[in-house]
């Protein structure tokens, strides 16, 4: 058994179970078994540098891990149609932002103010009538924006994909931090927070076979 399916099924205890449904933002009563603690699904985009592919999937591991990550809400509702971010504000239930309320979605829980900040900059195919622009919330587009995002060195000040390469995997948790606060040095820890190294590893040697 792998490192990371050991530590999914050591969290699936009545303690882990406590632990998760207080505070982790996707976490949801499951319709049978434990469904959202799930292993990171592929991303829905092909290509990429594989070492940024695993870096996606170990965020959404801690941020989005149920069985649909594309299209879940805070707090674990399904957002159905993804033609646009779902731009819906939730009530945040525990933690510091407790009683305020996130539109927090999809696989990398991105606020609406987020998504489109991101989507002008990043979006591979917006749409446009008149004046007005979209950007489709679709899987890939996700995946192709934040893809995007986290190769920019202008954007982070560094160079990601290099600090990946070097090792230096637990500098880059403390960097995104600030945007995904369950990386290990935010403020929101979750069950999946100190695993997410092994977690990373993994999902690392998935991205290297498969892009080989």
């Amino acid at each position: 058994m792998s490192r990371l399916k050991r530590i999914i099924a050591g969290s699936a205890t009545a303690a882990g179970l406590v632990f998760l449904l207080s505070h982790w933002p996707g976490a949801r009563w499951p319709q049978s078994g434990f469904d959202y603690v799930v292993k990171p699904q592929p991303l829905a985009m092909r290509g990429g540098d594989p070492y940024v592919r695993a870096l996606m999937r170990t965020i959404s591991a801690s941020e989005s891990n149920v069985s649909r990550p594309y299209s879940v809400l805070y707090g674990g509702e399904d957002a159905g149609n993804l033609s646009d971010h779902p731009d819906l504000c939730v009530k945040i239930v525990n933690g510091p932002n407790v009683n305020n309320c996130t539109t927090a979605a999809g696989r990398y829980q991105m606020l609406t103010t987020t998504w489109y900040e991101m989507a002008q900059r990043y979006h591979p195919d917006p749409s446009q009538f008149l004046f007005w622009h979209s950007y489709s919330f679709e899987p890939e587009f996700q995946d192709a924006v934040v893809y995007a995002w986290l190769s920019d060195s202008e954007a982070w000040g560094t160079d990601i994909p290099e600090l990946l390469r070097q090792g230096r995997l637990q500098e880059v948790l403390k960097l995104l931090s600030g945007t995904w606060t369950s990386l290990g040095y935010g403020i929101e820890d979750n069950s999946m927070t100190g695993s997410l190294s092994a977690v990373y590893q993994e999902m690392l040697q998935e991205e290297l076979r498969t892009a080989s």
